[in-house]
């Protein structure tokens, strides 16, 4: 939610498209019903795609299909003219043989199919077409340019400049059963799809030097990457990674439980992406949260802080500012499915509990503390 956050506000705030791509060549760990889940999580928030992808096996948009796994005719295009080039060729390596060039590996700086240990970069075409012919399995690498004595250099929109050694490994491009690797697959996508800025985890910094020389060997123009860093949570006095796995708020269907409004989550988001957002809604008490000129440059390049008591903090300014009858809407809905005492009681008097909520409400200065 907080990338998809920083995206969508970028879009918003410079008249572009947010738009969904389901990047799904994986069929291992496809999931079903995770489309929809997903897309049913970031609508509560309000972040809604303009294009592609809009529920499970429904998209809107000109270039469709927004699902990768029905592209797959596109990307062996891509790779025929590669081969064409020059630029890609068959490997025949077993999974075992990969195993014994990392293992030959050990006392080298870089591990990986490049150079000398890229056993099948240089064989003939006829050595080719006898393997071919014989119904040896193959995937489709990349013959890389790279130089390992050369760098490449990027201007990240958040972290800035960043200096980092060529790629040279002979990447896969197409698995043995045709299907492209999420790196190749993304490249000719973002290409096809006009697709100007990719905001993502930070994670991905190392594939970059991939990236970019696959974007230069295609022909295309690269785009602009804004690598997020993850939100950071106090331990011990130290800093550590928000885990999906240890910390419970780290799923969004926390707040949801905690009954959080998702106007409060979403401001109090925009105050972790954007350290001058506080000062702007202080002069702008009433505005759409879309408003905010957002820019990548004031996001905290090392990690944002999670700050519980800043989110309740933040929940009182918003909810002391809306009415009696949104805040009864909101938690009788609340209610309904967490609190089921409470949703019997409102349900007799409604227009008592709504009374009840308007206490010192719907005035200049509205108490935040009930």
């Amino acid at each position: 939610l907080y990338t998809c956050m920083a995206a969508y506000v970028t879009a918003k705030a410079t008249d572009g498209v947010f738009y969904v791509r389901v990047e799904d060549t994986d069929q291992k760990r496809k999931v079903d019903g995770a489309v929809s889940a997903m897309l049913k999580g970031l609508s509560v928030y309000g972040i809604v795609a303009d294009e592609g992808v809009i529920g499970e096996n429904e998209e809107k948009g000109d270039y469709a299909p927004y699902y990768q796994s029905a592209r797959k005719d596109i990307y062996q295009a891509y790779a025929k003219s590669l081969v064409m080039q020059g630029l890609a060729y068959p490997c025949f390596c077993s999974a075992e043989e990969l195993d014994e060039i990392r293992a030959s590996q050990e006392n080298e700086d870089i591990k990986g199919y490049y150079g000398k240990y890229a056993k099948c970069r240089n064989l003939s075409l006829d050595e080719i077409k006898k393997k071919i012919e014989s119904g040896a399995e193959w995937t489709l690498r990349l013959k890389s340019p790279g130089d390992a004595e050369k760098k490449c250099y990027f201007d990240d929109m958040i972290k800035g400049k960043i200096e980092m050694p060529e790629n040279i490994q002979d990447i896969v491009l197409l698995k043995s059963d045709g299907i492209p690797t999420y790196h190749f697959a993304h490249a000719i996508d973002d290409h096809l799809m006009r697709t100007t800025h990719v905001v993502r985890g930070d994670e991905w910094i190392a594939s970059v030097p991939v990236h970019l020389q696959l974007f230069k060997v295609l022909g295309f123009k690269p785009v602009k990457y804004a690598h997020v860093a993850p939100i950071m949570k106090e331990e011990n006095g130290g800093k550590r990674k928000l885990s999906k796995r240890k910390d419970p708020e780290a799923a969004v269907s926390y707040y949801a439980e905690a009954g959080y409004p998702a106007e409060s989550v979403n401001e109090y988001l925009m105050t972790i992406l954007n350290s001058n957002f506080e000062d702007w809604r202080r002069a702008n008490k009433d505005a759409d949260i879309l408003s905010f000129p957002f820019n990548f440059k004031k996001m905290s390049a090392s990690g944002a802080l999670f700050d519980y008591a800043k989110l309740t903090d933040v929940s009182k300014n918003v909810i002391s500012k809306m009415s009696a009858d949104k805040v009864f809407d909101l938690t009788y809905k609340w209610a309904e499915e967490y609190q089921p005492q409470l949703y019997e009681l409102f349900s007799k008097d409604k227009e008592k509990a709504t009374a009840i909520l308007n206490i010192d409400r719907e005035n200049k200065k509205p108490r935040k503390d009930i």
